[in-house]
């Protein structure tokens, strides 16, 4: 007997589009109402990492956690351990779902997905204007002020994100985000790493493509993000932040064992180098 499955990656997508019109429980689960598709293998229906969770399920509940709470709830209401998701946007820049939500200030966002199962730290208390629990762990650890979240987003950033929806918050969520403000601004080094400035008129020089294969994927696009600073990513994609460290050296959202290098030959740039332990990669720009 031939085996009838939908892919649960299918699904989704489909789900999404608007393009299914039943309900999903009842499509995957019922026995006699499966659509066969011999040709698919099974690690193709049940995704890549199988038995963990796919990567695509994974990376679209951090993604919608930056923004879409409607969206996320049809995620996680269906899998409340989703909540708990986190992502690898490169280079170990880690982000949960809640740290998401934590760095764009969606209160609504971070408290939906307590109420399913995250797990709040630091981060989230400080944007949620926490300021007895914020305080009392600085003071149980000192200097943890001085770590940053994701993409390198200080703690005072996350505290000042807290107010993004200050319509919708108490007047007394509003004072104690204030003061919790003042608080982290008071110990002087809550704001994160400095970096050199990139000039406007310098950006340029870095931006374009480069290949360090024949593959069509093998290679990075050096572009400029949503807050107009430097990023990499995969070629033809978004990226994450470049910070200058020093003349051509940048480190990628402040990951302290990653480093990208700009070779530079008569005021025009050649190449890229990135730096990881044991590993070394060049890839060079191609022309305009």
């Amino acid at each position: 007997m031939k085996s009838n499955f939908v892919s649960r990656r299918k699904i989704i997508k489909g789900v999404a589009l608007g393009t299914l019109a039943v309900s999903l429980p009842s499509l995957v689960w019922a026995k006699n109402s499966m659509v066969s598709n011999s040709n698919v293998s099974d690690a193709e229906k049940r995704g890549s990492k199988y038995p963990a969770i796919d990567d695509e399920i994974v990376s679209d509940v951090v993604g919608k956690s930056h923004f879409d709470l409607e969206g996320l709830k049809i995620l996680v209401d269906k899998r409340p351990e989703l909540s708990k998701a986190c992502w690898d946007w490169r280079f170990g820049d880690f982000e949960t779902a809640i740290g998401a939500a934590s760095h764009v200030g969606r209160r609504d966002i971070a408290e939906y997905l307590i109420s399913r199962g995250a797990r709040p730290d630091l981060f989230t208390w400080t944007m949620l204007g926490a300021f007895e629990i914020v305080k009392s762990t600085i003071e149980l650890s000192p200097g943890i002020q001085k770590i940053e979240g994701p993409h390198g987003i200080s703690l005072l950033d996350h505290a000042h994100a807290g107010l993004r929806m200050k319509d919708k918050m108490t007047q007394k969520n509003i004072e104690d985000s204030k003061k919790l403000i003042a608080y982290l601004e008071s110990l002087g080094d809550a704001d994160g790493k400095k970096y050199l400035e990139v000039k406007e008129g310098d950006k340029e020089k870095y931006l374009g493509d480069y290949k360090y294969g024949l593959g069509e994927k093998e290679g990075f696009t050096v572009g400029l993000n949503m807050r107009k600073t430097i990023s990499l990513g995969e070629i033809g994609g978004f990226g994450g932040s470049l910070y200058k460290i020093s003349e051509n050296r940048f480190t990628y959202q402040g990951a302290p064992s990653v480093e990208v290098m700009f070779q530079i030959e008569n005021e025009e740039v050649k190449s890229l180098t990135l730096y990881e332990p044991d590993s070394t990669l060049i890839a060079k720009k191609l022309s305009k």
